[in-house]
């Protein structure tokens, strides 16, 4: 039986805290697809709940929906779903019911439904649940709604809740954990969906992309026109930041210049997409806070997969002409070499965390200046040390890897950091003989050891 459940532990246990106390407000919001509703379906499952998705609709039928729910979980032969003019009336019934988890799902569509929905829950919640057994669960796929209009100051529920949770996409060892695939493969088809479970479950093979994305009908063919529109908007000015840096546009001016939107206005608009997860600054690890030497890189590995290859062939698919596969293989092979590099970072991550290393590092990230880069740098700063990695989708040789890390080992002199122990390392697809590496004081690994840290 395959897996539809994997990692989510701290929130779990986050939220079973909260489930000892005596009631809590908890809001739970993420981007679509990441796995909300399941999160909170595997909480509940052992409780007793009212669950409730909202309805993009009026806030009367909202409300009707809502009763005949709750009425169904807690009958009673004088009321039925008119019996009740207001959710504070439906929340003071549920609160005679003892201890009760009530989720409400999609909750920014009851926003959208009348906006003093908001005043009406911050009275519920100091009202109704605070006096009472109640744990309330508000959850929401729309990040700046969720952020707006309940975790901001100025919400109506600003300060009333316990704790908030932002679901953010799996690990790619859960990711691999998830698909039950060997983990070459796990790469691949993490390159297109990142660590979102309601696209990993899609997938059998890499070749189910075919169906899944360059097919008129397949679910990612649209799902980031959905995604962004369902967000933003303005989509057509954000689609083309992305497609911009999809495309290898990652400084700024080079981003203005390819979308002909003027810097000043760029800003606001980058902000957004750095807010909602779709895109992040990098960087160089050793730069000064303030350093005007940044890049953007696309954060959502589906987003930047759509406009890096369904945007590019959207033509082809329409005519249900797929020539391109074989081209498209080999620009995709050179693709996974910046998934790689994050596959790699979380896989040292979970290294540092084991002890698996020399040293315990406290930062990791890129370096770069001019034309010179360094995929991977880890610091321990209080003990002035340092682990320099380079990252190859490859299969190398051990004559290869020798030379990637004496390249590596000149490029370490260009950071500075005079008097720091240095170590070096390599992380790629398959190293030749990497027991003579050891020996000879470096750090190698590859596909085959990822296996040791699965979750």
């Amino acid at each position: 039986m395959p897996i539809t459940f994997v990692d989510r532990e701290r929130e779990l246990s986050f939220m079973e805290k909260l489930w000892k106390g005596e009631n809590s407000f908890l809001p739970i919001y993420g981007r679509r697809r990441v796995g909300k509703t399941r999160l909170v379906k595997e909480f509940i499952k052992d409780k007793s709940s009212v669950y409730y998705l909202a309805r993009n609709s009026t806030y009367l039928d909202n409300l009707r929906e809502f009763t005949g729910v709750v009425l169904e979980k807690f009958p009673s032969p004088y009321l039925t779903p008119e019996s009740f003019s207001s959710f504070a009336n439906v929340f003071r019934y549920l609160s005679e019911r003892g201890k009760v988890v009530v989720v409400i799902d999609e909750f920014p569509y009851l926003i959208q439904s009348d906006k003093r929905i908001l005043s009406e829950f911050q009275y519920i919640v100091d009202e109704v649940v605070r006096p009472s057994k109640l744990h309330l669960i508000l959850v929401g796929s729309s990040v700046g709604m969720m952020e707006e209009h309940v975790l901001s100051q100025k919400s109506p529920l600003y300060g009333r809740r316990n704790g908030q949770i932002r679901l953010e996409p799996l690990d790619f060892l859960n990711s691999w954990k998830l698909l039950g695939v060997n983990v070459d493969e796990a790469v691949r088809i993490y390159g297109v969906t990142g660590g979102i479970p309601a696209y990993l479950i899609l997938f059998n093979s890499f070749e189910d992309v075919k169906r899944l994305a360059f097919s008129k009908h397949g679910f990612l063919y649209a799902e980031g026109d959905f995604l962004l529109s369902s967000e933003l908007r303005k989509p057509r000015v954000y689609k083309l930041i992305l497609k911009a840096v999809a495309e290898g546009r990652t400084r700024f001016n080079e981003i203005s210049t390819f979308t002909g939107i003027p810097r000043s206005n760029l800003f606001k608009y980058v902000e957004v997409l750095e807010r909602l997860g779709f895109l992040r600054r990098e960087k160089p690890i050793t730069a000064p806070p303030k350093t005007k030497n940044t890049r953007y890189k696309i954060a959502d590995n589906y987003i930047r997969f759509y406009f890096r290859f369904v945007e590019r062939y959207r033509e082809e698919v329409e005519l249900e002409n797929l020539d391109f596969w074989e081209g498209f293989l080999e620009e995709y092979n050179a693709y996974l070499g910046g998934i790689f590099e994050d596959v790699a970072r979380q896989f040292l991550a979970k290294l540092n965390k084991a002890g698996r290393l020399p040293f315990h590092f406290t930062r990791i990230g890129r370096w770069w200046r001019k034309n010179e880069e360094i995929d991977l740098l880890t610091l321990n700063e209080r003990e002035k040390r340092a682990l320099f990695v380079e990252v190859k989708w490859k299969d190398l040789s051990e004559r290869q890897a020798r030379g990637i890390l004496r390249e590596l080992e000149r490029k370490a002199e260009l950071v500075g950091l005079e008097g720091w122990e240095k170590g070096y390392g390599i992380v790629a697809r398959k190293v030749e003989d990497k027991g003579g590496l050891r020996e000879n004081g470096f750090f190698a690994w590859d596909l085959s050891d990822f296996g040791a840290l699965m979750p």
